[in-house]
């Protein structure tokens, strides 16, 4: 089918079903004639598949089973926290925090927030001395209590497995850094790019307990471990004694429609339909035009959103971001 017959389906879809497409520049502007904290705008080609889009959404409905114990910080009544806390700017020399990775058209978020968080720990509670990408081929192939691979998983349980069993180094796909570097190709959100198509069915990658042939170090020998795992309460001021104290946690949260299309500013959800649960890493917060948010690192490329990252209200537990928050501590 060409691109022109293609968007002539989508509009007689709209037209059907009296709604736009979520990738439309119609869905766009109904965002923006609503939205009064954020702004959308394209970070997809309207050619893009849905099936794709969906497939990333990968923290499963049972997660929630699978949550570590609640770990409470001891807050006293007169503790101020700062209106702004950005951990890029916390600890300079730990440049994993500034780093936006790329999942593919797999639904394996629930290991990417994990790992992102585990390097950026491995490097704040060693005082900027030890560097290591953990790897999310090895996380999302190897934990099978974690959940279904690229077919969603457990957060919770990610954290506990790192304690358990250890995690190796791996790098982003193509990188050749690391034991085992990320196997599914990021893919091209816009048309005239350099990567391949967005097309879905990332499969899960084979739990391949060894290194790759150009790294020097053995697999069992690269493991490293957590020293403990657990949940951080729902409280705004628990997650945010945790993030100062330990550095950025995981958070998941519900996907809708209009999220796919941010730009810039705080997003609250406006418009669309359920797309499914997802995993993110949580750095810091602000407020913006006097609406208080959460900073986050997503894992769809630096292309998608702002450079990669975006903001969420913070503070009402804006679908559900501030009841899913898991960490852990580093092993030395």
């Amino acid at each position: 089918m060409s691109k022109l017959l293609f968007l002539l389906f989508l509009a007689g879809l709209q037209v059907a079903f009296g709604r736009y497409h979520p990738l439309s520049d119609k869905f766009i502007e109904e965002i923006n004639s609503k939205a009064t904290t954020w702004r959308a705008g394209r970070n997809f080609d309207e050619s893009v598949s849905m099936d794709y889009i969906r497939k990333m959404m990968g923290v499963h409905p049972d997660a929630h089973r699978f949550r570590d114990p609640v770990m409470l910080h001891e807050i006293s009544d007169d503790e101020d926290f700062p209106e702004n806390f950005d951990a890029r700017e916390q600890w300079p020399n730990c440049p994993t925090i500034k780093e936006v990775r790329d999942q593919g058209g797999c639904g394996s978020c629930w290991a990417f927030g994990a790992v992102e968080a585990m390097s950026d720990r491995y490097c704040i509670h060693s005082n900027g001395t030890k560097h290591v990408h953990f790897s999310a081929d090895d996380l999302v192939s190897c934990c099978h209590l974690c959940g279904f691979g690229c077919n969603g998983g457990f957060p919770g349980a990610a954290w506990s497995y790192w304690v358990r069993k250890g995690i190796v180094s791996g790098g982003p796909y193509g990188s050749n850094q690391g034991c085992r570097p990320y196997e599914i190709a990021p893919c091209e959100h816009h048309v005239n790019g350099t990567r391949p198509p967005c097309e879905a069915g990332g499969k899960t990658p084979k739990c391949n307990k060894k290194c790759e042939g150009s790294y020097p170090v053995k697999y069992s020998q690269d493991k490293r471990f957590g020293l403990k795992s657990y949940s951080v309460a729902s409280h705004p001021e628990q997650i945010q004694k945790e993030i100062m104290t330990n550095g950025p946690v995981e958070g998941a949260f519900t996907v809708y429609e209009d999220l796919i299309n941010y730009k810039e500013g705080v997003y609250q959800h406006t418009t669309g339909k359920m797309l499914g649960g997802h995993a993110i890493r949580i750095l810091g917060w602000g407020v913006e035009n006097d609406t208080p948010y959460w900073l986050i690192a997503n894992s769809w490329n630096t292309d998608w959103g702002n450079n990669g990252f975006f903001k969420i209200l913070r503070g009402s537990d804006h679908l559900g971001i501030e009841s899913q928050i898991s960490a852990g501590l580093p092993k030395y």
